[in-house]
């Protein structure tokens, strides 16, 4: 009796935590795997959020191919501190990929010729011309590009989303917005198992994609279907809200505390920041020459 009473008590428990896992906030892929108690994890995600987005726009304000590589060594290094996935951030600038080729593309015919430029002309005519200054451009773009999206994993990562929601609620973003960007995130989980339920049910059904009006027909049955429940299920969220209280915030019991040691970061962030931007602007300063 006492090991049944046991085997029930243990099934109630893990049923508990996975429902209260189905019902919490996810988190992003990446989080519980990369949580080993770095520095940026136990730094404050107010000061982290406001030191490294900072030191985005200096990364993503530099002129010189050469800063902006800086900038992605400089990004890197951070991705290894904190201890988060490289396949994650390898992932994420795959998806990139595709829109920064384009550039090396698009640059070399379209960037305007200076005095000094090498071009190269096609064919006998004069009407298509590559300036290679075009590839350096591109090179540019992709390099910052590159640098702000590898400092993103580092910001995202280490900290759980509602408490970086929270953190930005406390650096003075509107309580609307940050309402917004919790909710979105919670339901897009919820409305992706929604569609994948969905379209199995249409596999069993015997649905098989096809190039034809059939097709079309019934994918935007799919949608309309898809869209007229997510409404349904917001308006039912919104119902359960209002019934249990919600004002228009949500109540939180999370406090932020800072220590010299957090400042100490965000402003050893924010003076490299100033001093990517000095490398790139002034030629007199030492080791400038380096990265142009």
């Amino acid at each position: 009796m006492e090991m049944k009473l046991g085997k029930t008590s243990e099934t109630s428990r893990s049923r508990s935590r996975g429902e209260q896992e189905l019902w919490a906030v996810p988190e992003l892929p990446g989080v519980e795997e990369g949580r080993r108690q770095t520095l940026f994890h136990r730094w404050d995600p107010r000061i982290k959020i406001a030191s490294l987005l900072l030191f985005s726009f200096c990364a993503a304000s530099v002129g010189t191919v050469g800063t902006a590589l800086l900038c992605c060594a400089v990004s890197a290094s951070a991705l290894m501190v904190a201890g988060t996935p490289w396949r994650l951030a390898a992932r994420r600038i795959a998806a990139m990929a595709a829109f920064l080729a384009m550039f090396f593309v698009v640059l070399p015919l379209t960037v305007p010729v200076l005095p000094g430029d090498q071009v190269a002309t096609l064919g006998h005519g004069t009407w298509i011309q590559i300036n290679f200054r075009g590839f350096s451009v591109a090179a540019l773009v992709a390099a910052k590009a590159m640098s702000v999206a590898l400092l993103m994993e580092p910001l995202l990562r280490t900290s759980p989303f509602p408490r970086t929601v929270n953190a930005l609620a406390r650096l003075g973003v509107p309580d609307p917005l940050c309402q917004m960007l919790l909710i979105m995130y919670r339901y897009v989980f919820v409305f992706r198992h929604e569609m994948s339920r969905l379209w199995v049910g249409m596999n069993v059904r015997g649905f098989r994609p096809g190039t034809n009006r059939r097709t079309i027909h019934i994918l935007g049955n799919f949608l309309g279907m898809l869209f007229v429940r997510s409404l349904e299920r917001t308006e039912r969220v919104h119902e359960a809200m209002l019934c249990r209280g919600f004002t228009g915030r949500f109540p939180t019991r999370e406090s932020f505390r800072s220590t010299p040691l957090d400042w100490a970061l965000g402003a050893g962030w924010v003076l490299g920041g100033v001093a990517v931007l000095l490398l790139d602007r002034y030629e007199t300063l030492p080791f400038s020459g380096v990265f142009r």
